[in-house]
């Protein structure tokens, strides 16, 4: 926390070395640094960042969210809303798609306000067939598994990558064989050789500047994933309306890991070799941003996804993530406001 107070301090300097103008167009207003600063003295609170509006939305029409006063602040083309969940102060901020957006958002979130943990939820696609739609899963590990060494044709496993020996890339982690999936049998060579997986350069708030460190499978809170086990049970929603129910009421899990990447996976052998590979159940597009900036600012998270379809397709239920988006997007929500009632002030 100490980290954190001084970043804040660092920021809010900044800001005000900076020229001001009536309006937070391109800076940030003597106004809006001033509401900061009352913001941050009522804080510390918890952080929910959120993917998309209709998975934000029940969230603010729930019964157990009150709005403050003070409803929200823009900042940086980002909407910050204060109010509580089950009595507990919180920030909500919407992120929009992709690991970029993610990390930007969560990245603003911890910089301006006092956050002292992150609540990320969300729907996301199943690679784990054990599953269901509807399911809310809460994995203990995640990886961005977008981060890509393409290795030349002609090369192998045992040839080294590209920069490997500077310490930039390495094979440690396994690689993506594309020959593996030809639709035709045999063991042809394919153009597009080998992908190798890589883990993030990461430069911790506790670090040295300028000198990184590597990340793939980024933790959970101990505590949070410890706390996450009283959710089994949760009743959720297993209807979207009297005609269209799932073949069973969907369960609360905590699972391995998860796993994200800049890529909407609806492809069936991607899915299984991602499962068999990394054991990995949800996927989608910004858990893993959200994790490795609260990795570097060392901030306590959790991520609870809902499943919305099986990627690739292949289960009984057709029209999969048109369908039950909305209903996994409220199991999410259930689960999330449960979790922050549980949590302690």
């Amino acid at each position: 926390m100490a980290a954190m107070a001084l970043l804040q301090a660092s920021f809010f300097l900044l800001l005000a070395l900076m020229p001001h103008t009536s309006s937070v167009e391109g800076y940030t207003s003597k106004g809006t640094l001033a509401t900061l600063r009352q913001i941050n003295a009522r804080g510390p609170y918890i952080g929910i960042v959120v993917p998309n509006s209709f998975e934000m939305n029940p969230l603010l029409n729930s019964s157990s969210f009150k709005a403050n006063t003070l409803q929200y602040i823009d900042v940086s083309g980002r909407r910050f809303r204060f109010g509580t969940v089950e009595g507990k102060k919180v920030i909500i901020v919407m992120t929009g798609l992709s690991m970029v957006n993610a990390g930007i958002t969560t990245q603003l979130l911890l910089t301006l306000f006092e956050v002292k943990g992150v609540v990320h939820y969300g729907i996301a696609g199943n690679a784990n067939s054990a599953l269901e739609i509807g399911d809310v899963t809460i994995p203990q590990y995640w990886a961005h598994t977008g981060l890509w060494n393409w290795q030349r044709y002609g090369d192998g496993p045992k040839d080294a990558l590209a920069l490997e020996s500077n310490g930039d890339y390495t094979r440690d982690i396994g690689y993506l064989h594309f020959a593996d999936f030809q639709n035709i049998t045999g063991t042809g060579d394919n153009l597009l050789n080998n992908v190798w997986y890589q883990p993030e350069e990461v430069f911790p708030v506790d670090g040295t500047p300028e000198v990184r460190q590597h990340a793939f499978w980024v933790p959970v809170d101990t505590t949070y994933f410890n706390l996450s086990k009283k959710l089994e049970g949760l009743k959720l929603e297993r209807c979207i309306n009297s005609t269209t129910c799932l073949p069973r009421a969907p369960v609360t899990v905590r699972v391995k890991r998860g796993i994200s990447a800049n890529v909407y996976l609806d492809n069936a052998a991607y899915r299984s070799f991602i499962y068999k590979k990394f054991n990995a159940t949800p996927v989608d597009m910004e858990s893993a941003a959200v994790a490795l900036i609260c990795l570097q600012q060392r901030t306590p998270f959790i991520v609870i996804r809902s499943l919305s379809d099986l990627a690739g397709g292949g289960s009984s239920l057709s029209n999969e993530a048109n369908t039950y988006s909305t209903l996994a997007a409220q199991n999410a929500v259930s689960a999330t406001i449960k979790f922050i009632q549980l949590l302690s002030d």
